[in-house]
């Protein structure tokens, strides 16, 4: 299975990349893969959601994703400046426009269900649609999966566990953290040259370049909207955006020579931005996921602003080294809360991130491994206890503790040889274990933890 940096790192709208942008995927390629015969007689459409999608679905969207979907929209390309007047016209109109061009009834409160005490078997994060024509009988029914990060996948992939169908033969197959030390000390590359060239077996290294810096100006524009964006974001909780004020203060300060940890202030600044953002429905980069897409922009604005000699070389040698190891978890363990807790969020973001500052700070092959490890190996166990079901409380903080403690093992790392007793390899197994062990009201529920423990006003 070939999996590309840019199925890691993909441009969304929040609050969920799991919960929002895979429905809202899985609603259009539902109706993409319908005969064209079938799609003009139709007179109705469902969904049925399941698990953790019907357990926080409310709170993450889930249901705004799917309309969106169903209307023919991509993430990457609707502007979330218009999502709401589009769910009000569906509202309105009692009535939606399939694919932009099959209108049908439709109202979300009725051919929307959340069918919490039920789950497909799978995966937690399951859902069924289904079409119907004049006779009322079901014309067509078929079962998907949002699996983490944004990808979906349908019933017969997940049932053999296939993530995707993409079978590229890749020059350097990547499948492992041995296999990628292994072939850099044997070809003498660097994780960032191997995975750049494997990412032309799609793309000329033009646009693999443009593209990833493309990613890296999403970001950065999305720090900037956080830090620029007043008020409170959506929600029972009504938690106000802190980005704005905390920007205000640190511009106004004056350097503290004695503070030598006020960098670690704008980091947190960076990822409670995105973050907050991200809470707020705005435009995101999955890294690997929504929940933690605050961790990797922090550490790759960190880089740009406060490491000497920093360039888009190294931004793309970042993102090429964070997208190469955010992929290792993808394929040998997971990235969705639902399945594995926070820990295949943050923690994987945390690693991401370490890895890519390693490489960009001339870190030895085996030094990048060992960041990676170290980011992972003080992650395990971590839940997923949105309070409310949003994505809000912890996850905002948590995003910003994940960026520093990325900072701080890509700093462990640099100081050692690159010898150490726990293998990125390992490390990937045991959160994989941990999480299969972990109970499902600690894996995005909102069912345990934090989610029952704070009283919502």
């Amino acid at each position: 299975m070939a999996i590309s940096v840019f199925d890691i790192f993909t441009i969304g709208i929040g609050p969920s990349s799991s919960h929002t942008v895979g429905p809202m995927r899985a609603a259009r390629r539902f109706l993409t893969a319908l005969e064209p015969e079938v799609l003009s007689r139709l007179t109705r459409v469902t969904v049925d959601l399941f698990g953790s999608l019907a357990l926080t679905g409310r709170a993450h969207g889930t249901d705004i994703g799917l309309q969106l979907g169903l209307e023919g929209h991509r993430p990457e390309e609707i502007e979330p400046d218009d999502i709401a007047a589009c769910l009000a016209g569906i509202r309105a109109a009692g009535a939606i426009n399939l694919l932009g061009c099959r209108r049908i009834a439709f109202d979300p409160d009725r051919d929307i269900s959340f069918r919490s005490a039920d789950t497909l078997p799978y995966h937690s994060n399951g859902m069924r649609f289904t079409v119907a024509g004049d006779d009322a009988s079901a014309m067509v029914t078929r079962e998907y999966y949002s699996v983490g990060g944004g990808f979906v996948v349908d019933e017969e992939a997940a049932r053999g566990n296939h993530l995707t169908g993409d079978e590229t033969a890749l020059p350097f197959p990547i499948d492992s953290g041995d296999t990628f030390l292994e072939l850099g000390r044997r070809h003498g590359r660097t994780l960032a040259a191997m995975t750049m060239e494997n990412e032309c077996c799609w793309r000329n290294p033009d646009e693999v370049r443009k593209g990833l810096l493309r990613i890296r100006d999403v970001m950065r524009a999305c720090i900037q909207r956080g830090c620029r964006t007043e008020g409170r974001l959506p929600g029972s909780l009504n938690v106000p955006r802190r980005a704005p004020a905390l920007a205000r203060d640190l511009a106004q300060r004056s350097p503290d020579p004695d503070d030598r940890l006020a960098t670690m202030d704008w980091v947190d600044l960076f990822a409670i931005a995105v973050n907050e953002e991200n809470a707020g429905g705005g435009r995101v980069v999955t890294a690997p996921t929504n929940g933690a897409a605050g961790v990797v922009p922090a550490v790759l604005e960190y880089y740009e602003r406060f490491v000497r000699g920093a360039d888009d070389e190294g931004v793309v040698t970042f993102l090429l080294t964070a997208g190469a190891v955010g992929a290792l978890y993808k394929e040998n363990a997971s990235i969705s809360g639902a399945e594995v807790g926070c820990q295949g969020e943050v923690g994987v973001a945390c690693s991401m991130a370490a890895a890519g500052l390693t490489a960009v700070l001339g870190g030895t092959i085996e030094q990048v491994e060992e960041a990676a490890e170290i980011g992972m190996e003080h992650n395990l166990g971590l839940t997923c206890d949105p309070v409310g079901g949003l994505v809000q409380i912890p996850c905002i903080e948590r995003n910003a503790m994940g960026a520093v403690k990325a900072i701080n093992a890509s700093r462990l790392a640099l100081r050692g040889s690159g010898d150490h007793r726990v293998s990125l390899d390992e490390v990937i197994r045991t959160m994989r274990e941990t999480g299969a062990d972990m109970r499902s009201k600690y894996k995005e529920s909102a069912q345990g933890g934090l989610a029952v423990n704070v009283i919502e006003c």
